[in-house]
């Protein structure tokens, strides 16, 4: 299969990190405000930068490269003020959207392990 751009991989790996909460997310709530407060607590760039901490001892060396690499994309000058939390996120992104695409098994992988770190009942307050 064909390699795409860094920014690609981020793309796709940002969709399907939220289909993956809001998966999740649908199961706490039946009231729509509450289910998009839940939802956002797991999708913002500060979440995502300490799931990415929790995560990376699982990683091997291709998506640890891929992170790195990731951490080097240029951010818009909306987004630099919180420009460390965003280039964690994005690395999460980066190694989602790559498993995603290149290797539906070790997406899943990934996915029963983050399940595994968010215990989303306990985890949002």
């Amino acid at each position: 299969m064909q390699e795409l751009n860094i920014k690609n991989y981020a793309h796709i790996g940002d969709a399907v990190y939220e289909v993956f909460i809001r998966e999740h997310t649908i199961f706490m709530t039946s009231n729509l405000q509450r289910l998009h407060k839940y939802t956002i607590h797991f999708v913002n760039a500060g979440f995502q930068s300490e799931l990415l901490e929790k995560l990376t001892p699982y990683l091997n060396e291709k998506e640890l490269e891929l992170a790195r690499r990731a951490r080097n994309i240029p951010t818009s000058s909306a987004r630099r003020i919180n420009k460390e939390l965003h280039s964690k996120a994005t690395s999460l992104e980066v190694v989602l959207g790559y498993s995603y695409i290149h290797n539906k098994d070790r997406f899943n992988e990934l996915c029963n392990i983050i399940n595994s770190l968010i215990n989303f009942e306990e985890n949002y307050k």
